[in-house]
């Protein structure tokens, strides 16, 4: 066996390791390890704190959406209704599902946290379906809830007090859904988005960073994996400063997001520096300062890449999002 041959196979040991994908000769991949899932159930009698359903999205993109309503809600004798919250689940636009384990225990979480009805949108993964794929899906999931008949969004959601949430990939969605959204508001009506809830954002970029380079073997999110990542994710020839990765290297997309400010649309920023994309994130957050975008950035010490996933962690995050969407649950 060659050194080259030998290096390949490492390689793709590796990714195998972290992804648990196989990267095919012809550019497609193949999910050796699938994600436990957790069904849906709606059934009263659940120990679950609440309760959940899918409903299709779009049946020829094989779209849908699971919805979390708190158990509290059905019997809230209280005529104020529930925050709506569309939430996008992470997994480097390549993995992961909204029925994973992983996203449906922190949506559970995050509707009894926050007292809020959620949308989580299960899209079109890559390579088979590379961007703008998935942020096609996200705004499509804005529509699909602005003119849905569903009795959980119509009898306890606040079509009036919507907030765009998103992990790691997820978080990249909701900054081009919000762009596409503030363009098309009235479209949108009576859905009205209050603010972007961006935790753990994923961007990327050609040129490294200090972050990047300090955490260049990072046991969660290594350089490499994020560089096959935006690989398979971006359109065929596309580099990592293509717009769909790096929010501050094209001037279209940095001018775009001065409609937040002129929507009063605000922004929150959540991370950590144990994770390599905390300098990127930060110049995201500094680009939107710069644009005179309300945004509030929430940077803690340690952790890593979507450490407070985990339902034991996200008290605090919980606490933050729920203080950054009250304001507007009084206005």
């Amino acid at each position: 066996m060659s050194d080259n041959q030998r290096s390949s196979l490492s390689s793709r040991d590796k990714v195998s390791q972290y992804l648990g994908i196989v990267l095919n000769p012809d550019g497609t991949i193949t999910r050796v390890h699938q994600v436990p899932v957790v069904p849906a159930s709606a059934d009263p009698s659940s120990p679950s704190p609440v309760l959940t359903k899918d409903l299709p999205l779009n049946t020829e993109h094989h779209t849908w959406v699971r919805l979390f309503l708190p158990r509290q809600a059905p019997d809230n004798s209280s005529t104020r209704k529930l925050p709506i919250v569309v939430y996008y689940h992470g997994g480097g636009f390549i993995i992961c599902a909204a029925d994973s384990n992983i996203f449906h225990d922190f949506c559970t979480e995050m509707a009894v946290r926050l007292g809020a009805v959620i949308v989580s949108v299960e899209y079109r993964l890559a390579p088979e379906h590379r961007l703008p794929a998935a942020y096609d899906d996200a705004v499509e999931a804005l529509h699909w809830i602005k003119s849905s008949h569903d009795e959980w969004l119509r009898d306890f959601g606040d079509f009036s007090n919507c907030f765009l949430m998103g992990t790691s990939a997820g978080a990249t969605m909701v900054y081009h859904a919000g762009l596409r959204a503030a363009v098309a508001v009235d479209d949108l009506r009576p859905l009205k988005i209050k603010g972007l809830i961006l935790h753990h954002p994923f961007f990327g970029g050609s040129e490294r960073t200090g972050s990047e380079l300090r955490l260049v073997n990072d046991r969660i999110l290594p350089l490499f994996i994020t560089d096959l990542m935006w690989e398979l994710a971006l359109p065929i020839g596309a580099d990592r400063d293509h717009e769909y990765s790096n929010p501050t290297a094209v001037i279209g997309g940095v001018q775009a997001c001065e409609q937040f400010k002129m929507l009063g649309w605000r922004v929150i920023v959540t991370c950590c520096d144990g994770d390599p994309l905390v300098d990127r994130q930060m110049e995201f957050v500094k680009v939107l300062e710069k644009k005179g975008v309300q945004v509030v950035s929430k940077f803690s010490e340690g952790g890593c890449h979507g450490f407070d996933l985990e339902p034991s962690k996200a008290v605090e995050l919980f606490s933050v999002v729920k203080d950054f969407m009250s304001p507007s649950v009084s206005a």
